[in-house]
């Protein structure tokens, strides 16, 4: 939105987010739940297939992941939820209704907290309710042009778990920030993988403005088809502009889905959007209501593991980082407990945690990304990262010879000192060892050598740097450039 519009207009967001659960099975049959590789319509049974004559089955550990959700959200559980029939006739959904929970969720009156520009804002959440997917549609052109749908019923039947924002949203850089901040809170619970990439989290923003000042909501719009974190804050950015737009030349907002088009960079008109009246929810007669006793919901919240901002509080406080490391360090509940595994291995923690930090958020991080392997993965170990640490405090091996350790020790899991043992890889410690590289260096670079003598001060940068390079980063740096200054007769002026 444009200053002026900013200015005029105030923009109110509410996000539907739908996340696959982690269970062994699908929502109400004992189906496994597919994989990205698995071929089309193979884990189905007569259930999923919604076969007439076949009963459903509540999936207990969905419920339990659905019911952790609601206490990370700080949300009320409820003593008493229902599951109800939701009707509508699309091609994806084999039965005619789709099994959900519409006046009786597991969850409500949560809350999230976010944080954008340095600052906190709490979210509301609305609800937190279990229910099924759907199958996927394929849509085909094929070389005659005839356009035409293939169904894929894997996906159909597995359980899927919205959580309803209050529209207390009111920025993309906010809906960004609610989105990341959920994504990291589903993982760290165990709850769902929460891939926007892979299709098992997907979001609808709620987007409407309204005149500034103004306490009555306006008309929203749902956008759909986004799977990526910039896709939602370019839609939203999008979706505000058009409607400020449509407003200001006298015209108004329809209720409607759209589907945003990132190639385009536009939402397009898909359907009108549909009222609850228009689904005719009724109680789902083929399951019973769910009693939640609070011994049950208690006995959950004990297995609840530390949640991201708590985790953030901690790590900040207890080892004296940076918001910045700690941000990335708690970005996966595996990368944590690695950080955490490694610095617990010296007695005095909070010296070595920046050490670790920036290996951690660097060159691990960096590799991991690049090989695209989880940290839980990894063949490196907190042992070997205390190892290689221990080794550069020592004075063993300098910055240079660490990296390359570490390469060696990431691609087959040895042992950092056997890795500079095997190699020769320790520091060159004899003055006289360096001095014979800087004669070499000096006789090879003549160039560079013209260059500083000439007053350019970058020419001592690479002349070092070629000095470690003919010791294969044995060498102090520091030593390398006082010979190379006296062998060149002082510092360039």
């Amino acid at each position: 939105m444009t200053t002026a519009s900013a200015l005029e207009f105030e923009t109110v967001i509410g996000m539907e987010v739908h996340a696959h659960l982690l269970t062994r099975s699908k929502m109400f049959c004992p189906c496994p739940l597919p994989s990205l590789d698995s071929p089309p319509n193979t884990d189905v049974c007569p259930i999923c297939l919604g076969m007439p004559g076949v009963l459903p089955v509540i999936n207990k550990r969905a419920v339990e992941l659905t019911i952790m959700t609601g206490l990370a959200l700080d949300c009320q559980i409820a003593e008493h939820a229902r599951f109800d029939r939701k009707n509508y006739h699309y091609p994806d959904l084999m039965k005619g209704y789709q099994i959900s929970e519409y006046d009786e969720p597991l969850c409500r009156n949560g809350r999230l907290e976010v944080e954008v520009d340095g600052g906190k804002r709490g979210i509301g959440v609305t609800r937190v309710h279990l229910e099924e997917d759907v199958a996927k549609l394929y849509h085909v052109t094929n070389p005659a042009g005839e356009s035409y749908s293939l169904v894929d019923v894997n996906r159909s039947g597995v359980p899927l778990m919205e959580i309803v924002s209050e529209p207390d949203i009111r920025t993309p850089e906010e809906a960004r920030a609610y989105l990341v901040e959920l994504r990291r809170i589903l993982r760290y619970i165990g709850a769902s993988r929460a891939n926007m990439e892979e299709g098992n989290m997907r979001c609808e923003p709620n987007v409407s403005v309204r005149p500034r000042g103004s306490s009555e909501l306006g008309t929203k719009v749902e956008l759909k088809n986004i799977n990526s974190f910039r896709h939602v804050y370019d839609a939203i950015k999008f979706e505000v502009e058009r409607q400020v737009g449509v407003l200001r030349s006298g015209g108004r907002i329809v209720q409607e889905t759209r589907g945003w088009r990132p190639g385009t960079g536009e939402a397009v008109p898909q359907r009108s959007k549909e009222y609850a009246n228009d689904y005719r929810y009724f109680p789902e007669p083929d399951l019973p209501p769910l009693a939640i006793s609070r011994d049950w919901v208690e006995e959950i919240r004990s297995r609840m593991p530390e949640l991201p901002a708590a985790k953030r509080e901690r790590f900040q406080a207890r080892y004296g980082l940076s918001p910045y490391d700690v941000n990335l360090l708690t970005e996966s509940r595996a990368r944590a407990d690695f950080f955490e595994a490694a610095v617990a291995l010296v007695a005095e923690e909070r010296q070595r945690a920046k050490a670790v930090a920036n290996w951690v958020n660097g060159d691990f991080a960096a590799l991991l990304n690049a090989q695209n392997v989880e940290i839980e993965d990894a063949k490196v170990t907190p042992q070997h990262l205390s190892e290689l640490i221990d080794l550069i405090e020592a004075g063993t091996i300098t910055g240079a010879a660490a990296k390359a350790v570490f390469l060696e020790t990431f691609a087959g899991g040895r042992a950092p000192r056997e890795v500079v043992e095997e190699r020769g890889l320790a520091q060159i410690i004899a003055g006289d060892e360096i001095a014979s590289a800087v004669d070499r260096v000096v006789a090879a670079n003549p160039k560079a050598v013209e260059d500083y003598r000439g007053g350019k001060q970058e020419a001592i940068k690479f002349l070092v740097g070629q000095v470690m390079r003919e010791t294969r980063g044995r060498s102090d740096p520091n030593t390398a450039r006082e010979l190379l200054e006296r062998k060149l007769g002082g510092a360039a002026s």
